[in-house]
């Protein structure tokens, strides 16, 4: 499946906002062979025959690789944010607001598996310019969980003694997904999102019947 056929919760990669499709067409080149062979290892050159285009007109867009890598980057931690925002935000106790954050973003990473890849593991090739602005994006992503899992605790229906480790470990469970999903695989992107969701659960001490778990 190419990138452009990759869906999550049953939509498209959100690169509809690239434009011209020249633009687009090379931004998908570059999460392929960025997946593919990593930042470091692609050239311009590999990003342009994929796109079925000359080097040259890949400059006419971006001015560097660099450039590209940091489009794509901000338009998925952007999604990401988006996401886990509006479960967050939504009306529902904390354990259903965290369910559907953690089944959600879970899908996304499955889903979109290949552009999640990029997004989430070539963080340390962009610049200290553009790095800091993604660092930022990661710090309210951070803070959408950590929200959540904060409201349950002052709830009682959370028993977590290490909000910030735990906010880390949840994020750290479902962006793996993007690492390891295979579409050929057992189950579903639905599927594991559900399972992560049931595991997170258990992690935050929610019980079966939707208390806090005894110490």
């Amino acid at each position: 499946m190419s990138t452009a056929q990759e869906t999550a919760d049953g939509e498209a990669q959100p690169w509809g906002e690239v434009t011209p499709d020249a633009a687009r067409r090379l931004l998908l080149a570059a999460v392929e062979a960025f997946a593919e062979r990593g930042y470091h290892a692609t050239t311009t050159r590999d990003i342009a025959s994929r796109a079925g285009m000359s080097p040259a007109a890949l400059y006419i867009h971006y001015k560097t690789k660099e450039e590209l890598l940091h489009r794509i980057s901000r338009i998925g931690h952007e999604k990401a944010l988006e996401i886990l925002r509006t479960a967050s935000r939504a009306e529902g106790s904390p354990t259903e607001r965290l369910a559907e954050a953690v089944s959600s973003f879970v899908r996304w990473h499955a889903g979109g598996r290949t552009t999640a890849r990029v997004v989430q593991y070539e963080l340390d090739s962009l610049g200290p310019e553009a790095r800091a602005e993604i660092v930022g994006l990661r710090r309210q992503v951070n803070a959408e969980v950590r929200g959540i899992i904060e409201d349950g605790v002052r709830s009682g229906d959370f028993d977590v003694i290490d909000v910030q480790g735990t906010t880390l470990a949840v994020l750290s469970l479902c962006i793996d997904v993007a690492r390891w999903f295979n579409v050929n695989g057992p189950r579903t992107p639905e599927e594991v999102g559900a399972l992560y969701a049931d595991l997170v659960l258990r992690m935050v001490g929610v019980t079966e019947s939707g208390d806090a778990a005894q110490r």
